[in-house]
C-alpha cells in the first residue's frame, strides 16, 4: 500500500472511529482511545503547534496515525468494518450529512473563548 492509499484510508478511519464510539458493540477501552483520537484529530490545538516549521506537522504525521491504529486494535473487526461502510456515506458534495458532528468542536472553542475572556477580565 503506497502513501497516498494510506492517507486515504486514514481519512476514512477517523469518521469510522467516530461512528464506532456510538456503536453498542464497541468495547469501553476502544471508546476511551477513540474519544482521545477524535478529540485530537478535530482539535485546533496540537502538542506541537503547526506554525513551527517541520515539527509542527510531524506530530500530526506520527501521532494521529498511531492513535488511529491503537484505537482500531481495540475495536472488533466486524464493528470497524460496519462503521467504515457508514463513514463512506457520511460525505455528500464535500459536506457532512450530519452537520451536528461539529458541535463538540464548537463547544470546545466557546469554552476556550469564555476562559480567555474570564482571564482578561480578572
Amino acid at each position: 500500500m503506497n502513501l497516498k492509499d494510506r492517507a486515504k484510508k486514514l481519512k476514512m478511519d477517523i469518521p469510522a472511529i467516530f461512528l464506532a464510539l456510538k456503536d453498542k458493540d464497541t468495547p469501553v477501552p476502544a471508546k476511551i482511545f477513540g474519544g482521545i483520537t477524535i478529540v485530537y484529530a478535530l482539535s485546533p490545538i496540537d502538542l506541537i503547534p503547526d506554525f513551527i516549521p517541520v515539527l509542527g506537522y510531524l506530530d500530526d504525521v506520527i501521532l494521529l496515525p498511531l492513535l488511529i491504529g491503537l484505537t482500531i486494535k481495540f475495536i472488533p473487526e466486524d464493528v470497524i468494518e460496519r462503521n467504515r461502510l457508514k463513514a463512506e456515506g457520511m460525505w455528500v458534495n464535500g459536506k457532512p450529512k450530519k452537520w451536528y458532528y461539529a458541535i463538540p468542536v464548537i463547544l470546545f472553542w466557546i469554552i476556550i473563548i469564555l476562559l480567555f475572556i474570564k482571564i482578561l477580565l480578572s
